[in-house]
């Protein structure tokens, strides 16, 4: 495959056999499917959209399980994020439950947060900001990111921005599922679209919380 032809159904079917099949056995006998009906094709779908939403890259998938009582060694979906700046742009995943598509920051450097929450703090920056959030979560997104469960110290309690406040990194995605788009190209335009929405979002954290 050298063009980009859709996710295939596999992809979904791929992950699903792997939530049962955790282990470096099946993997390995499994290994020419994940390369072909998931990791290219996400290859060739970002190698698409980088003009217009940065270089791509796709998650490894192995798990760190060095610290973790679940010792199965392999990721159950496959992460990839387009990127404006580090940590901050455009992500998309594929698993056994189909298609996420979400964007923002998920990095939080000290020097980050400061800067995010000066910004949110100042009604010229955090206003913006806040119509960004209300106009994606009209759209369908979900907002998301780390979260403190209290105003930072410093700021009133009645914030106007408070709940912006309260987070260390934001962001917004969507659950697809696996619509009918999907394993054909026009999942470039999909998805693209979808990212669109998400681009003023993604434009205020890169001007905002860039360290």
């Amino acid at each position: 495959m050298t063009t980009f032809q859709g996710i295939p159904a596999g992809a979904f079917e791929f992950y699903k056999e792997l939530q049962d099949n955790n282990n470096r056995e099946w993997w390995l006998e499994h290994k020419d499917r994940y390369q072909e009906l998931v990791r290219e094709p996400i290859t060739l779908l970002l190698a698409e959209l980088e003009p217009r939403f940065g270089p791509g890259r796709i998650f490894r998938p192995n798990r760190d399980i060095r610290f973790s009582l679940d010792k199965s060694p392999y990721k159950t979906a496959q992460g990839a994020f387009a990127s404006i700046q580090e940590g901050m742009g455009y992500y998309l995943q594929v698993s056994a439950e189909g298609l996420l598509v979400g964007g923002g920051y998920h990095s939080h450097t000290p020097a980050q947060l400061v800067r995010y929450r000066n910004s949110v703090d100042a009604s010229g920056t955090g206003e913006p900001l806040r119509h960004i959030i209300d106009a994606v979560g009209a759209a369908g997104f979900a907002v998301e990111g780390e979260k403190l469960k209290t105003v930072p110290r410093g700021y009133p309690r009645d914030h106007p921005r408070g709940e912006l406040l309260k987070h260390k990194s934001l962001a917004a995605s969507t659950d697809l599922g696996r619509p009918d788009w999907l394993d054909t190209p026009a999942a470039v335009q999909e998805i693209g679209a979808l990212w669109d929405e998400l681009r003023p979002l993604v434009d205020w954290v890169g001007r905002h919380a860039a360290p």
